[in-house]
């Protein structure tokens, strides 16, 4: 079995798709995907079906999506297969797990491309750490589940599947800066600074990025824009660190030319106290 939420939904068993085209049942296969071998609870599921107030029939509607989702199992894994469609969609007490290995999901697979890719980042390995977050970030084609109707259990994974890409760009970025490839960064950081205005890690990223290809005063004005921002939006000023960049980049200071201190450094914390 292969399958993907780091886009739209997909689940193949020998190349024939399990993915139901109604709504609920799409909801449910993507709710057991996230978390293979591991049992989903009945109340789990029905919370993300139909929120605070299941309808009295919401227990036995829910073994019906279960039912339609083993049968388009059952079909795809095609007759004479010892493994069954109950034994890789199986009944537990309270809950349905699916009995898949994690790597079959690629989730998981980009899970683990980032504990690797950040392993490397601590050890100052930047080629390695750069190249596996580059490979774990190639695994998403899209926002995650786009076309799956969220309910509220979904929607807190896509929130935190969205949170963990961006921080994934992050440290890729900050690799890719320790590795002298600041020039080649600034158009893909100045389009990501631009969808998050407000974010100060990015900035310090494309500062740096302009700062180190001869581009002092672009990058200059890129903070104070973000000060100014910050100030009209949110009523405060940039962090101490990023004020510290600010200042260090107004004095020509060597530390930006080479990331200084421990090699596990983030870009945003090349001036933390």
């Amino acid at each position: 079995m292969k399958i993907q939420v780091l886009g739209p939904l997909s689940a193949e068993v020998n190349g024939g798709s399990i993915v139901p085209t109604a709504g609920k049942p799409r909801q449910v296969l993507s709710l057991l995907a996230l978390y293979p071998g591991r049992v989903m609870p009945v109340p789990t599921l029905m919370e993300e079906l139909w929120g605070t107030e299941p309808p009295a029939s919401a227990l036995t509607t829910l073994q019906t999506y279960i039912l339609q989702l083993r049968r388009r199992l059952g079909t795809a894994m095609g007759p004479g297969v010892p493994t069954g469609a109950k034994d890789i969609l199986a009944t537990r007490h309270g809950g349905y797990l699916l009995q898949i290995d994690r790597s079959c999901v690629d989730v998981h697979q980009y899970e683990e491309l980032v504990r690797q890719g950040q392993a490397a980042f601590e050890e100052g390995d930047d080629e390695v750490s750069a190249a596996r977050f580059r490979a774990a970030l190639d695994l998403w084609t899209g926002a995650p589940l786009v076309d799956v109707k969220l309910g509220p259990v979904l929607d807190i994974e896509v929130m935190r599947l969205q949170e963990s890409r961006l921080v994934t760009v992050e440290r890729r970025i900050d690799a890719d800066l320790r590795l002298g490839r600041h020039s080649e960064l600034i158009a893909e950081l100045t389009e990501l600074t631009a969808r998050h205005p407000h974010h100060e890690g990015l900035h310090s990223q494309v500062m740096v990025a302009l700062y180190r290809s001869g581009r002092q005063a672009t990058a200059l004005e890129v903070y104070r824009r973000l000060r100014m921002r910050l100030i009209d939006e949110l009523g405060v000023e940039p962090s101490p660190q990023l004020q510290r960049m600010h200042q260090a980049m107004l004095s020509v200071d060597p530390q930006l030319d080479v990331l200084a201190g421990p090699r596990h450094s983030s870009t945003f914390d090349l001036f933390a106290a």
